[in-house]
């Protein structure tokens, strides 16, 4: 059995093969591409009715207009997202990400992705890590 895992494992290596997303995987990645991209409609479009936003930052449960207002000006610094580790159960994605901001600095967070049963990010839970005052947040 070892040895199978052993060679699976080699295969999927060698040929870069790698089990595939979830679609709340894709969701996740589909909403931190909007602020790459500056998007909001992409950001937008993976939001459930009645999604709420919660932060450190004086954030709690705000609606998507308070979100849009409050932390969408943030994406004009963001450069590139590293996704360092996902896991996925039930209806929740927790998060450990990078985003690498247009002046070089990195910001690291835990963010907590809750979904409805069609998908849709019904909510989102951050906890600031290291770097997590973002270029232009006046808090």
């Amino acid at each position: 059995m070892l040895r199978l895992i052993t060679s699976l494992l080699l295969i999927c290596m060698v040929t870069g093969t790698y089990a595939q997303s979830t679609q709340k995987e894709k969701v996740v990645k589909a909403y931190y591409s909007g602020f790459e991209r500056k998007d909001w409609n992409a950001v937008a479009a993976q939001f459930a009715d009645g999604f709420t936003f919660t932060s450190p930052n004086n954030d709690d449960h705000i609606s998507i207009k308070k979100f849009k207002e409050k932390c969408w000006g943030t994406a004009k610094f963001f450069k590139k997202v590293i996704y360092i580790k996902m896991l996925e159960k039930s209806n929740d994605v927790m998060l450990l990400v990078e985003i690498i901001t247009t002046d070089d600095k990195v910001i690291r967070n835990v963010d907590v992705f809750s979904f409805n049963n069609k998908d849709k990010i019904k909510s989102i839970e951050v906890f600031f890590g290291a770097g997590s005052k973002y270029p232009g947040n006046k808090e």
